[in-house]
C-alpha cells in the first residue's frame, strides 16, 4: 500500500515541523507527505524544504480557503493508492502506518478513522483538554472508541480514504463548520466500509490555553447545526447533552443565588459530577494537577458547545436563518 499523506497548513511552521520529525521515524517507508500552506502569512517553505532529503515530501502554497478545500488541493495531486488526512497539530507514532497498513490487509476498509491521545511531551492543559475530548464523563467518549454511540464518523485530524473514495465520492463540499462529518455520511451513503482502526492513534495537541479551546468548541457546537442542515437525521438526542448541561449549570447558579431549595439537589449533582471528572482524570494521568484542571476542560469544553450549538439552533432551525 503506497499511502498519500495530506497536511493542511495555516500559519504554524513550528507544529509541521515537530510532525514531520515524527514522520521520518516511520517504521513503514511506503508513503509521501503533502503540505499544502492556506493562505500562511508566515509560511514553512524553508522548513518542510529542510526534509526533502529525509522525506518524499511535497510543498505547495494557495490562497486560504480553509481546510476542506486545501485537503481537496492535496487529494488532486496525491500519487498514493490510500489518502491519510492529519491536521498540523498532530504527531503521529513511529509505528503508526505499519498499524494502518496491517489493518488494512487484514480487514479493509474504505475509510478509516483513529483515536487521539496525549503525549507525554505535552503540558498539563494540554492533556487535560485531551482528557475532556476523549473522557467518557463528556461528550469526546462518544467519539473514536468501540463504544461509540451510532454510525462512526472519522474525524479529519486522523482520517483516511482510498482512491477509489476520492474518485466516487469527490472530495469536501464544505471547508470548515462539520466539514469531515459531512464528508464521513457522504461516503457512508455511497455504500463505502467505513470503520474504525483504534490502534492507529495520533497525539493531539489541540489547543495550548482554555481560551483558545473554547472558541475551538464553540465553532463544533456550531457545526453539529451545520451537519444538520445536510442531513437532518444524523440530529441524535446525545448531541443535546452540552447544551442541557449549560443550561443545567445556569440554573444551579440562579437556584444558589435565589436560595432555592432545588439548589441543593442541583448542588450534589454537579459536585458528583466534577468528582467523576476528577479522580478518571487523576486515574488516567497520575496528576492531581491534570485532574483539576481537567474539569476546567471538561465544563469549557460543554458551555462552549452547548452555548455554539444553541446559537445556531436558534437561529438556523428556529428562525431558519443561514
Amino acid at each position: 500500500m503506497f499511502f498519500s499523506l495530506i497536511i493542511p497548513l495555516y500559519n504554524r511552521p513550528q507544529e509541521i515541523k515537530e510532525l514531520l520529525e515524527t514522520l521520518v521515524l516511520q517504521t513503514y517507508k511506503t508513503f509521501e507527505v503533502l503540505v499544502i500552506e492556506d493562505g500562511s502569512v508566515n509560511d514553512a517553505e524553508a522548513i518542510v524544504n529542510s526534509f526533502s532529503d529525509k522525506l518524499d515530501v511535497r510543498y505547495f502554497k494557495k490562497p486560504n480557503e480553509g481546510q476542506g478545500f486545501t485537503r481537496n488541493f492535496g487529494f488532486e495531486r496525491a500519487k498514493g493508492d490510500y489518502f491519510i488526512v492529519f491536521d498540523s497539530d498532530c504527531l503521529i507514532p513511529p509505528n503508526y502506518l505499519e498499524i494502518v497498513n496491517n489493518s488494512l490487509a487484514a480487514n479493509y476498509l474504505d475509510a478509516y478513522g483513529g483515536p487521539d491521545g496525549a503525549h507525554s511531551s505535552f503540558t498539563p492543559t494540554q492533556k487535560a483538554i485531551s482528557y475532556a475530548m476523549t473522557s467518557p464523563f463528556t461528550t469526546g467518549g462518544i467519539r473514536g472508541n468501540k463504544k461509540a454511540i451510532g454510525q462512526f464518523h472519522p474525524r479529519s485530524f486522523n482520517m483516511g480514504i482510498s482512491r477509489q473514495v476520492w474518485e466516487k465520492a469527490g472530495g469536501f463540499i464544505i471547508t470548515r463548520l462539520g466539514e469531515d462529518i459531512e464528508y464521513s455520511i457522504r461516503i457512508h451513503s455511497l455504500g463505502f466500509k467505513i470503520g474504525l482502526i483504534p490502534d492507529a492513534v495520533v497525539y493531539h495537541k489541540r489547543r495550548t490555553n482554555f481560551l483558545q479551546f473554547y472558541k475551538q468548541l464553540h465553532f463544533f457546537g456550531r457545526a453539529r447545526i451545520n451537519i444538520y442542515k445536510f442531513f437532518p437525521k444524523e440530529l441524535k438526542a446525545v448531541h443535546f447533552f452540552p447544551a442541557v448541561f449549560t443550561i443545567g449549570v445556569i440554573l444551579t447558579l440562579i437556584f444558589n443565588l435565589l436560595s432555592l431549595k432545588i439548589a441543593i439537589l442541583a448542588n450534589i449533582l454537579l459536585a458528583v459530577y466534577i468528582l467523576l471528572i476528577f479522580f478518571h482524570a487523576w486515574w488516567k494521568n497520575k496528576s492531581v494537577k491534570i485532574a483539576f484542571l481537567s474539569i476546567i476542560a471538561a465544563f469549557t469544553q460543554l458551555i462552549a458547545y452547548g452555548l455554539g450549538f444553541m446559537q445556531d439552533f436558534w437561529k438556523r432551525v428556529i428562525f431558519n436563518r443561514s
